[in-house]
């Protein structure tokens, strides 16, 4: 194993929260109240570091204690009791708050019966005008309302899967709450994904209502669905009601109910009370191969999970405004709406990121008082490329803290935050965070009272036993190890769906520490308690034994300004060497001539490691991704070593197939050159 790289070490932090934050920060006020209340260690250091790390420790050691502490401090409504707070911590099989009943969505709606909130912006909804449009907790509430009684009517009932083929949109939350306050089980997918890859997801739940659009528009353009939309209907023969929501003003299809017809009533919510462990809803892994994983989470995990994320780490609360730039097909959607769960107002925003110019989710910040603003580390760093002076140009006074997740930030995306974003007191508090899909939360990231150091992650998050282990499955402090978590979170996979026997399951996570769930990233845990990020363990670089993230590659790679976006792929030969390719994607006008590929080796050599040079630097025309933004590595490694492409990959998976033709061409290019070779030698 290796040391983290010494751009990770950073001997003074970038930021420190000051008094006032630290007093004030929800996480300190938890952590006094469950030292009184629950034993938690007193914070009486005056080290806010230590204070975390002991809070921390006792959030893993007393797990069940923590999370009681949890359910009282947020007050979360049983409907009845439960026996235990976890009477088994067996992975997979952990079995949390038996004999408990309860309702995501009552939680999520309960400020609404607040008198002094409910005519406050429960969602303020945002398309490329970006002109903001409350939907206040009262309509909110009333809507989700009269479309859980619809469903009912249709004969939806608990457990059956309600799905939506949906934008960004208020239409979409509703949807969502409804269907939980229900009992029955959401999941949704982008409009922007194509037929096929809807119905890779779909289908293996069969769902028994679709949501649907009519189109939606991106980068000022409208995008007409329709077709897309009688193909699923086709597909999906379980439907038994599809309702039409005309985002482009268009009538609704034959045979299809009226999204207005169904939430103009002014009724009262009724929430099924349903078991913790009661499905709330199937998020889909990227699925690069194969059908995606269809992960089913459950109502109760997700309602303390997220009530601990939103409320405790990322310090929301009634008075702030929560923007995440996502899609529904993404977990961070999911994420997003449970904003609603403390009483923030959710910032919706339906369109390109970066129309009409790079400065967009910026301004969006700033027409909808944005408090915490969540993004990509990729808009980061094509803001920096681009030149931008938020902070400068535009008043973003009211945002607090800027989120960061998708894919590590890179430490120049850190300084430029902390340069171009914050206001002239410097005072932004920067939060890179990582999770995943599979628990639809997050393992490491934001601490309100903690100092934030260039190219780190604060530290783990409360109850999470996050640690980085050897392959002998011994943990590692300042050494890279694979991400672990090594006691059972709430949110964690009740299973997957058309999983009967739990194989896939425990194959995904469990297989190679057994009862240890193994994520799949390269990290380092610092030893003053922060995490690092490297990049997927699957596709490490590992040359001559030193490993090496794909992650530090790139943030290295595409600094420099010819650069748009690289791909670093490592592959074993079956002669025992090491072939190691760099594709790069160019921005608008660079070529990539000698003296380009000179620097981009120089730059890693230095900066890096001369052992994780390139062998080649190919120029591409393009880096593909998964639908929801993530780099294809493993598909392209596999593609070199030979692979057929239906083999590879599931087309259904990926954003344009056509570039993955491209590294097709390169491996048959690759296999024929040294077929020459041998014959030459022959």
């Amino acid at each position: 194993m290796t040391t983290a790289p010494q751009s990770a070490a950073q001997p003074e932090p970038l930021w420190r929260p000051g008094p006032d934050r630290i007093a004030g920060a929800r996480i300190t006020r938890f952590h006094r109240w469950a030292a009184e209340r629950h034993g938690a260690p007193a914070p009486a250091s005056g080290d806010p570091v230590a204070d975390y790390a002991a809070l921390h420790q006792w959030s893993v050691d007393d797990l069940g204690v923590f999370w009681k502490a949890v359910t009282e401090w947020f007050d979360v409504r049983f409907g009845t009791p439960y026996d235990t707070v976890l009477a088994d911590t067996s992975m997979p099989g952990a079995r949390w708050f038996p004999g408990a009943t309860l309702n995501y969505a009552e939680h999520a709606l309960r400020a609404g019966q607040d008198p002094d909130r409910a005519d406050r912006p429960a969602l303020l909804y945002v398309d490329e005008t970006h002109d903001p449009a409350p939907v206040t907790w009262s309509e909110l509430r009333s809507q989700v309302g009269s479309l859980a009684a619809e469903l009912r009517r249709i004969g939806v009932c608990p457990g059956d899967r309600v799905s939506g083929y949906v934008p960004n949109i208020p239409q979409a939350v509703v949807a969502l709450l409804a269907t939980a306050a229900v009992g029955a089980v959401w999941t949704s997918c982008a409009p922007d994904f194509g037929a096929r890859s809807v119905l890779d997801r779909f289908q293996q739940v069969e769902p028994v209502v679709l949501f649907t659009v009519d189109g939606y528009r991106y980068g000022g353009k409208e995008h007409d669905r329709r077709e897309t939309v009688a193909e699923l209907r086709r597909e999906l023969p379980t439907l038994r009601a599809v309702v039409h929501i005309p985002l482009l003003g268009t009538p609704a299809p034959e045979g299809a109910l009226e999204w207005s017809d169904l939430t103009s009533a002014d009724t009262e919510p009724v929430f099924e009370q349903v078991p913790f462990d009661h499905p709330l809803w199937v998020l889909y892994s990227s699925g690069t191969t194969g059908l995606p994983k269809a992960i089913v989470q459950s109502q109760g995990g997700i309602l303390i999970e997220h009530l601990k994320q939103a409320g405790l780490h990322c310090d929301l609360g009634p008075e702030d405004r929560f923007f995440w730039y996502t899609s529904t097909g993404w977990m961070m959607w999911n994420f997003l709406v449970s904003g609603l769960l403390v009483g923030a107002t959710v910032v919706l925003y339906d369109g390109s990121p970066g129309h009409p110019d790079t400065a967009a989710q910026w301004r969006i910040a700033e027409r909808t008082g944005t408090t915490v603003f969540g993004t990509s580390a990729a808009y980061v760093m094509a803001c920096r490329k681009a030149g931008l002076h938020p902070a400068r140009d535009l008043d973003l006074s009211a945002v607090k803290c800027v989120a960061t997740t998708g894919s590590p930030l890179p430490p120049d995306g850190f300084r430029w935050l902390h340069e171009e974003a914050a206001g002239p007191d410097g005072d932004l508090w920067i939060a890179s965070v990582s999770g995943g899909t599979d628990v639809c939360s997050c393992f490491a990231g934001a601490v309100p009272t903690l100092p934030v150091h260039i190219g780190e992650l604060q530290a783990p998050c409360l109850g999470t036993d996050l640690q980085a282990w050897d392959p002998n499955g011994k943990p590692v402090t300042d050494e890279v190890g694979e991400l672990v978590i090594t006691n059972p979170m709430p949110s964690m996979p009740v299973r997957f769906w058309n999983d009967p026997d739990g194989s896939r399951y425990h194959d995904s996570y469990f297989d190679m520490y057994p009862g240890v769930w193994r994520h799949g990233d390269w990290i380092t845990r610092t030893s003053r308690g922060s995490v690092v990020i490297h990049g997927r363990s699957d596709s490490t670089l590992n040359r001559q034994g030193v490993r090496m993230g794909s992650a530090d590659i790139y943030e290295t790679v595409e600094r420099l300004p010819e650069i748009k976006e690289s791909l670093v792929i490592g592959l074993e030969l079956p002669n025992g060497g090491y072939w190691m390719p760099l594709f790069v994607h160019l921005a608008p006008g660079a070529v990539l001539d000698d003296a380009l590929r000179d620097r981009i080796k120089r730059t890693i050599r230095e900066q890096l490691s001369p052992r994780h040079v390139p062998d080649d630097i190919i120029e591409a025309p393009g880096v593909p991704h998964t639908l929801t933004g993530k780099r294809i590595e493993v598909p392209v490694k596999r593609l070199l070593q030979g692979t057929p492409l239906d083999k590879a990959v599931n087309p259904g998976s990926v954003d344009d197939l056509g570039l993955l033709r491209f590294y097709e061409r390169v491996a048959n290019e690759r296999v024929a050159n040294e077929r020459l070779a041998t014959d030459r030698a022959e």
